[in-house]
Formats: structure tokens, sequence, C-alpha cells
């Protein structure tokens, strides 16, 4: 099995468990966030991280773009654990609510969940909450399910300018 996603030749939940399992690399916008992959089910995966003082703003909380990242990084990989080898994804769209601050230091969950898959786009959301389980953030969002090597020009289809 590779170890890069470009190169991935089996199953989407197949390769999310070699990450999960420490056969292969995690994903690199999690090495840079400080984010990793926990769990992976059909559908369903689970992050857990802790934000470093380069998350931080102005204010002394964790940025929101670091929650929107974990938020959309759970939905797009609980959509890979649906697809087979023969599909990628890619988002279209997320929207975010921040209910609480993210506390410097504090060890973060998401939790991210297809709602619906169809042939094309699957509905996903994630769960951002803390060690007692009080939701710090919700995620809603979109994601585009595509041929290998699926960009829509490589699919036969024209782009868009």
């Amino acid at each position: 099995m590779s170890t890069s996603a470009l190169e991935r030749d089996v199953a989407g939940l197949d390769y999310l468990r070699a990450i999960v399992a420490g056969e292969i690399g995690g994903v690199p916008i999690g090495e840079t966030l400080g984010f990793r992959l926990v769990e992976a089910e059909p559908g369903r995966v689970a992050l857990a991280g802790t934000p470093d003082a380069r998350s931080y703003n102005l204010i002394g909380t964790v940025h929101g773009g670091w929650a929107a990242s974990i938020l959309d990084t759970a939905m797009a990989l609980a959509t890979l654990a649906t697809l087979d080898a023969a599909h990628d994804f890619t988002t279209v769209d997320i929207k975010v609510n921040y209910l609480r601050p993210i506390v410097p230091g504090t060890e973060v969950r998401a939790d991210g969940r297809v709602l619906h898959a169809g042939r094309r786009v699957a509905l996903c959301e994630a769960r951002l909450a803390d060690p007692a389980g009080k939701l710090l953030a919700h995620g809603t969002g979109t994601c585009l399910i595509l041929p290998r090597g699926g960009t829509p020009r490589a699919a036969g289809r024209p782009s868009v300018r």
C-alpha cells in the first residue's frame, strides 16, 4: 500500500485504518496543525489534537481556522471512509458554528460522519468537543465524489474558469 493518498490503491476505509494503525503516515495538514486520525469506521472517523501556541489568535484563544481545519478534515475523511479504490473526493463547502472558545493546551476530539452519500455528493457533519464532551464547534459540509484522477478536466468535463 502506498504511503501517499495520491497513490492510494485500496478502499478509503482500508487506507484510513492503515493510518490509525501507524502502518503509513498521517494526514499532512494534521501533522502541520497538531491533530491525528484516531478512529475510522464506514462513514465515520475521529481525530484528536491539541492546538499549540502557533494556533492562538490575538485574544489568547485558538483561532477559528484551526477548528475549521480539523472539522473539515473529519468530514472529508468520513467521506473517504465510504469510497472504493476507484473514487476520490474534494470538499465543496463547509459551514462552521463556533460555540465555545478552545482553551489553549486542551486536547479536543473531532467526530465526523457522513449523513448521506449519493453517487456524486456526500453530506457530512462533524462535532468538535473538549475532554468533558462539551461541544466547542459544529460543522456541516458537502464533498464531491469523483473518479480517481477525477479533476473535472481529467474526467472529461470542461474546467470552470
